[in-house]
This record gives structure tokens, C-alpha cells and sequence, in this order.
């Protein structure tokens, strides 16, 4: 049978890839084609992504990809990270590279923004939960410094928008990533501009918004020729990375009010919900901190973030400028020798953000916690993972209470699903089965949307989890250690 071949740019803050799906009709074949770093650059001050660098790379995998696959691909579509933006002028002109989400501007914007609308009136809104990275708090702090690039602002691009752009020439603003922003109504399906109007912000920025599956057209006519994809068209995925990640969850149960499965989508983050059938905007909702984010297929992400691994991210860096070069197989096996629950932080705290020394502010956060301070690699790696399954229970809790059932397993997808201690640990923490895998959830949901989208932009959620199944592994881990956790954590 002739096989179908789509490429996914899957854009991370650590790191991106460009990936070739192969499509038989059945099963699902993955290549990766390209792989680079990424994190923010320090500029003028602040903190921003290095958007020429980041289009090169991308460009490098397109033209191996045409090398390769030639006329046979016939769609590129790209995911990545949320909240960040960049501006078009009216010229269509790129003002500026994007800023970064560490970026300190946003500290206290979040305060400042309840004094002119009400937390309440900001949660009804947009359903979104409270964090000052939000696009919102951006925003509000562009407007705060009497920003240039904002006055001169023509359409805000979302970081996959912009490379849509960049790719096609057209302008979209695709939901699911919009959602993201705190600047979007889950209930109207568009823009809360209401809202906005009210923090005095341009509604001229904000696009139509398309959903996953929709056709931008070809490349460029400069790009195809440069990369040799002169068949491909851009099709929109789900383009916030967790969208495309939920996507490919291989689950059975469709979308629904009360479902009987979560999600974790493990990365640098790790975002812990259900995927429901309508928005879930209610004072407990709010009260609990989650967030409503738009989902493939018209569903809704009902999920709270969770620091990831980003927390044992650091401290590898930390320890590779100090000249010890561990792998993450060593770090996770020195975890796994280390005693258990001896050390619990919040690894959502604000000292972890972005400390100089992330190994000496978990020590720090230890010891003013009251909690032993791990003072060797293997105890600082190991409660830095016992620390995440700690907060993945605490919020499966709340989100067992938001749907009113005690949710019976746990998906796990993403890179961390290579982390069979932390898998493990999850299941323990939580007492529930977890499935882990697929690892490349996020670049398969992109694929599937982009191979399955009917009509140029509906998309058959049980379709492409069977061919989820059907095309990749999944482990299976079982509680078995989860009265300890309970003695621990109570």
C-alpha cells in the first residue's frame, strides 16, 4: 500500500527535532530526521528565544527530510511550548525575536492585573490557571514599560503560529495554543476580548482562530525550492506540545465529563489532567488553581502544571560546569540506589524556577522546609523524583475531587515514560496502575492530526488512538510500594 509521509516540527525549551511519520493506512512508522538544542539567550537584559537560529535548524531538517522523502511528504506541521508570542507589523514584518517565559518582567504583573480585573472575573473569562508566565502577564508588562514592539504590533503569532508563518506565509492563530495565553474565552471559542478591552490591550492583535487540521497552504515558494518539499503542504496540528502529546494517549474512553483516565505528559514539565468533553469553568476550578486548555478534536484539557524534570535538567547542568559528565542513566540509576522518602520539596516552589545552582536550592528549600538536606548526587536525583511523584498525587487528588471520581489509571506519555524509576514512583505515589508510552507522544499526535485530519481540519480521536495501539509499545506498572507513600505523604 503507498505509504503516507508527514514531517512534524515538535519544538521543545530544551531541545527540537523534526520527525517523519510514515502512514501505511494502519501503523504508524516514526524517523527522526533532525535533532537540536534550544533554551532562552540572555540579550540586552532579557531573556528571549534565538529565532534565527531556531529557523536554521528547522530549515536543515526540511532540507534532509527533501532529500530523503523528496515529493513523497505532503504535510510539515509544527508543535511547541505555550505562552510565548512574537508580533508581525502591518508590513508583515517580524518585530523583534520572542520573548521567553523566564523572562523576569512578568514578577508581580499577576498582582497588578487582579487590581483592574477581579481574579474571579479573569478565571471566568478564560478558565486558565494563575501563572505570571501567562501570555496575559506579557502582555500587561509590555504595556506597563510603554513597549515599542507592542504599540507596532499588527498580529500576535503564538511560537508555533510564527513558524507556521514562517513556513507559509500565512498568518493563523491556531486554539489550542491560544488557550494557553489566559487571553482566551474556552466557552465562546475565541479571544476573550471583553476582558482584554478591559486591561486596555489591542484587539487588533488577535486573529481568527483554526483549529488542528487546518490546510495554510504550500510552503514558500523560496522554501520548497531550498528543501525540495514541493508537494508538502503546512497543516496545523494540535501546536501546543501537550495537545499533541493528549492526542496520541493511547486510551479506549472517549471524551467525557467524568472520565475514568488521566493524563501526564512527562517532560520538562509535567502537566497532569483528564481530557473532557466541554469546558469545566467553576468556583472549584478556580479555587484549585486548573486550567481549561483547549484539546484535538474540540475536547478540553482540564490540567494543572507540575514541575517536570526539569529540576534533574538543572542539577546535570549544574554538575556538567562543575566537570562531572553523568548521563541520565547514571543519575537514575544512582537514585535508584539511594533510600527512599527520605527528602520532599515542592518542586513547584519559586526558588526553583530558575536558581544559578538548582543542587544547592533544593538543598536550601530542604533545609528551610524542615526536611532532611540530601547532601550526595544520588539523594539530591532521587528527591528531585520522589518530589514530582509527590505533586503529581497531590494533583490527581484535586483533580479527582473537580470530577467527582476517583480516577482509575494514569497515562503517562513523553519523554520521561524512559524513566522507568519515576514511572514506578508515579504508580506508588498515586496508588494506580499506570500505562507509559508512547515516549513520542508528542511528535505522533502532530503526525496523526496532520495524516487523519478529514476535510482539512476534523480530526477522529478513537482513530488515531487505535492506530496509537496498534502502531507502539506500552508498559505497564503496577502499585506496589504504595503504603510507604501513604505513611509519607498523609
Amino acid at each position: 500500500m503507498t505509504r503516507s509521509i508527514a514531517l512534524a516540527v515538535d519544538l521543545g525549551a530544551s531541545g527540537g527535532r523534526v520527525v517523519a511519520g510514515s502512514f501505511d493506512g494502519r501503523l504508524l512508522e516514526l524517523e527522526e530526521i533532525h535533532r537540536f538544542e534550544n533554551g532562552p539567550v540572555s540579550l540586552g537584559g532579557r531573556l528571549i528565544w534565538d529565532l534565527p537560529r531556531l529557523w536554521q535548524e528547522v530549515v536543515e531538517g526540511l532540507r534532509l527530510a527533501g532529500s530523503r522523502y523528496g515529493t513523497s511528504v505532503s504535510s510539515v506541521g509544527v508543535d511547541t511550548w505555550g505562552v510565548d508570542f512574537a508580533f508581525l507589523g502591518a508590513d508583515d514584518e517580524l518585530l523583534g525575536n520572542p520573548g521567553c517565559y523566564r523572562d523576569p518582567r512578568t514578577r508581580g504583573m499577576l498582582a497588578k492585573a487582579e487590581r483592574t480585573v477581579p481574579r474571579a472575573e479573569i478565571f471566568a473569562a478564560t478558565g486558565l490557571q494563575f501563572m505570571e508566565i501567562n501570555s496575559l502577564y506579557q502582555l500587561l508588562a509590555m504595556q506597563e514599560s510603554r513597549s515599542t514592539v507592542l504599540a507596532a504590533a499588527d498580529r500576535l503569532l503564538m511560537i508555533p503560529d510564527l513558524f507556521h508563518w514562517l513556513l507559509s506565509g500565512t498568518r493563523s492563530n491556531e486554539r489550542t495554543n491560544a488557550t494557553t495565553s489566559q487571553c482566551f474565552d474556552p466557552q465562546a471559542n475565541d479571544w476573550a476580548f471583553d476582558m482584554l478591552e478591559r486591561f486596555g490591550l489591542p484587539r487588533r492583535v488577535f486573529g481568527p482562530i483554526v483549529e488542528p487540521g487546518t490546510s495554510l497552504g504550500g510552503l514558500r515558494p523560496e522554501l520548497a525550492a531550498e528543501t525540495g518539499l514541493t508537494a508538502a503542504k503546512v497543516i496545523v496540528p494540535g501546536t501546543h506540545d501537550t495537545a499533541s502529546a493528549v492526542a496520541a494517549v493511547p486510551a479506549v474512553d472517549p471524551p467525557s465529563a467524568r472520565p475514568d483516565w488521566c493524563y501526564v505528559s512527562l517532560g520538562t514539565w509535567a502537566l497532569v489532567g483528564a481530557e473532557l468533553d466541554r469546558p469545566h469553568v467553576t468556583p472549584a476550578c478556580l479555587a484549585r488553581n486548573f486550567t481549561n486548555e483547549g484539546g484535538v478534536g474540540g475536547t478540553t484539557r482540564l490540567l494543572k502544571n507540575v514541575c517536570g524534570l526539569w529540576l534533574v535538567q538543572q542539577c546535570r547542568a549544574a554538575w556538567q560546569r562543575a566537570g562531572k559528565g553523568w548521563t541520565w542513566e547514571q543519575l537514575t540509576a544512582l537514585a535508584a540506589e539511594a533510600p527512599p522518602l527520605v527528602t520532599v520539596v515542592d518542586p513547584n516552589h519559586p526558588s526553583l524556577v530558575a536558581p544559578a545552582d538548582m543542587p544547592e536550592a533544593i538543598r536550601a528549600l530542604a533545609k528551610a522546609s524542615g526536611e532532611p538536606v540530601p547532601e550526595s548526587t544520588a539523594a539530591i536525583v532521587r528527591t528531585a523524583l520522589e518530589s514530582m511523584a509527590a505533586a503529581v498525587r497531590r494533583t490527581l487528588t484535586e483533580l479527582d475531587e473537580l470530577l467527582g471520581r476517583r480516577v482509575g489509571r494514569i497515562h503517562v506519555v513523553g519523554g520521561g515514560v524512559k524513566n522507568r524509576l519515576l514511572c514506578q514512583m508515579i504508580a506508588d505515589a498515586c496508588d494506580r496502575p499506570v500505562v507509559a508510552g508512547p515516549v513520542e507522544a508528542t511528535a505522533i499526535g502532530n503526525l496523526l492530526v496532520q495524516l487523519t485530519a478529514r476535510d482539512g481540519h476534523e480530526v477522529d480521536l478513537r482513530a488515531v488512538r487505535t492506530i496509537v495501539r496498534d502502531s507502539f509499545e506500552l508498559a505497564t506498572y503496577e502499585p506496589r510500594d504504595a503504603a510507604r507513600w501513604n505513611a509519607r505523604l498523609k
